[in-house]
């Protein structure tokens, strides 16, 4: 497995876990924007190269480059490992003119790599990983196994609210794994910053609530569910979340609502992260191997 400087730990960890070799790509940057990649001076047939890719627009160049180096090199076989895989939400153009991104860098993917691997792809209208990204093989993996775990280690008896409908798959498969309580709020969204969330009929006072989604980027959505249920004077309020987007001030916002603590899964490398994916990354590398 190949990585690139950023994610070394969390990359290794797949590796050892995966029995494979790692190695680290080698990124200089230079003064005027552009990259210089180097790849070890050998490769093997099936090549996996770990980037998850937040901030894409700085990263999916020099993910190109590496990907022609692997090839150039011998690969036969190149997988991308992705735990968060960017560019996924927008599947329609909703005005003239708007580029589809889904299916522009979905497209770029492909035509680079053979296989994809990710966690809790961001998708709305299509079913599966491959209608995005059209490879060979596409693995949209999970996080919920080990957020199960992670919260049954931590709080007993939670109530579990998902703050917005699309959060319902996740927030339901948890809640069935662990035998709780759960709702499912509705959101309704008036402009970027502008969202407003009603709470479903419940006992909400005294308990400990834990509001389960797949991505947080500007805490919007996360912030008004916390300020709804803080009327109900819940014991504590707790964010678990796979995606730890976060961008400009979302925690001080998330904070400032009334949520307790933050618990992230390590796709995106962020000071919340609690909850680790080596384990379902691994497995879902040792699946492509033995393909």
């Amino acid at each position: 497995m190949l990585s690139f400087p950023e994610c070394i730990e969390p990359a290794a960890s797949v590796a050892t876990a995966a029995g494979l070799d790692f190695a680290e790509i080698e990124a200089h940057h230079f003064p005027d924007g552009e990259s210089r990649v180097a790849l070890p001076g050998t490769v093997a047939e099936h090549v996996f190269i770990y980037r998850s890719l937040d901030h894409p627009n700085e990263k999916l160049v020099e993910l190109v480059l590496a990907a022609a180096a692997a090839r150039k090199l011998g690969a036969v076989r190149l997988a991308l490992v992705a735990p968060y895989l960017c560019y996924m939400r927008q599947d329609k153009a909703f005005h003239p003119g708007e580029a589809v991104s889904q299916r522009i860098i979905g497209n770029l993917l492909a035509d680079y790599f053979d296989e994809v691997i990710t966690v809790d792809p961001h998708l709305h209208r299509v079913d599966r990983l491959e209608a995005a990204v059209p490879v060979k093989r596409a693995l949209a993996l999970s996080a919920t196994d080990a957020m199960s775990n992670y919260l049954n280690e931590h709080l007993e008896n939670p109530i579990l609210i998902g703050p917005d409908e699309e959060s319902e798959q996740w927030v339901a498969s948890i809640a069935r794994q662990n035998e709780l309580e759960f709702y499912v709020a509705r959101k309704q969204r008036f402009g970027d910053s502008d969202v407003s969330v009603s709470l479903p009929q419940a006992v909400y006072r005294g308990r400990h609530v834990v509001l389960v989604d797949d991505m947080v980027s500007t805490g919007h959505t996360l912030a008004a569910t916390s300020v709804e249920l803080a009327r109900h004077q819940p014991a504590s309020i707790t964010a678990m979340i796979t995606h730890a987007l976060f961008v400009n001030d979302a925690l001080a916002r998330i904070a400032a609502a009334g949520v307790h603590d933050i618990w992230s899964c390590d796709s995106i490398r962020h000071a919340t992260n609690r909850i680790t994916l080596s384990g379902i990354l691994a497995r879902g590398v040792m699946s492509l191997r033995v393909d």
